[in-house]
């Protein structure tokens, strides 16, 4: 069985203005997302800046989400490293604290070959007891996990189950659902392509999208899985100019403008992301009325 099925938000990480975590913020933010449709949570990856949080900030933010959310809906931690005994404490960590699943993206940087990804998320798994989903998105990472290599991962070692797919091809995404029977936990990781993967077999989005629009997001798939294609369809294009727009800056820099906009202000961004231009401030809050978001 997935961790999760439908939308799951790929949370922000609130701050105070001395850049420390608002716990009261994220708090208040998990809240919302419980009752406004959304399906997992997703703690501590991208768009939640982990790569400017120190291992102890790292691991309290994903207590305090699985202790918060538990019970409502699944909380997912984002354990991935460039270092993969690091990687490796984290997820020890994190599956000690009570999290449903882990999402692990590729190492970054000093990246890896096929047999080194291999490697790493094997010893992950291997010490980590809880449902991993892997994390491919070469664009920032410059590591992709080919095919069959998620292929080989899913179906040798028990407890690796899926992917969020980034890379945005869609023939790559086709192969691996190929390759693996459909017996894979499949996510799209861009917020433009949710029905496109589902199509394909996915079971879901791990979505920038959710944290702006939770409803919204959460309809996108549970029309899809109601058989009402042609319905989710319509809500995936509509959401096609903000999410262009939610990425027109590097992610989370126009997610976090955005909740500001709406009147959830989440703080200050950390060094070395800067705030959003006015130009494209502008250009994100058209969208955001376009497509029926009020703005505080």
């Amino acid at each position: 069985m997935a961790v999760f099925t439908g939308a799951g938000v790929a949370i922000v990480t609130p701050f105070n203005a001395d850049e420390s975590i608002n716990y009261d913020k994220l708090d208040e933010l998990i809240d919302y997302h419980c009752e406004n449709g959304t399906d997992s949570i997703i703690i501590c990856g991208t768009t939640g800046e982990s790569a400017t949080m120190t291992e102890e900030e790292h691991m309290e933010c994903v207590k305090f989400a699985i202790e918060r959310a538990k019970g409502r809906i699944p909380v997912i931690a984002g354990t991935g490293s460039n270092c993969t005994r690091t990687a490796v404490d984290m997820s020890r960590e994190a599956v000690e604290d009570g999290a449903d699943g882990l999402l692990l993206v590729t190492p970054y940087y000093n990246k890896a070959t096929q047999a080194g990804l291999i490697a790493h998320y094997t010893a992950v798994a291997r010490e980590a007891k809880a449902p991993i989903i892997m994390y491919s998105v070469a664009s920032r990472t410059g590591c992709n996990i080919e095919p069959a290599t998620v292929a080989e991962l899913v179906k040798n070692v028990d407890n690796i189950v899926g992917v969020k797919e980034a890379s945005g091809n869609i023939s790559q995404v086709a192969k691996i659902m190929s390759l693996t029977d459909g017996k894979i936990d499949l996510y799209s990781g861009n917020d433009d392509q949710i029905v496109p993967l589902l199509s394909l077999g996915a079971k879901g989005v791990i979505s920038v999208l959710s944290n702006v629009a939770p409803k919204e997001t959460h309809d996108i798939c549970a029309k899809f899985f109601a058989g009402d294609v042609a319905g989710s369809a319509a809500l995936q294009l509509k959401a096609i100019p903000l999410c262009e727009k939610l990425f027109c800056e590097v992610n989370p820099i126009p997610v976090k403008k955005a909740m500001q906009l709406m009147g959830m202000d989440c703080g200050p961004l950390r060094m070395p992301l800067t705030e959003l231009t006015p130009g494209h401030t502008e250009e994100l809050a058209r969208a955001m009325k376009d497509f029926g978001i009020r703005l505080a």
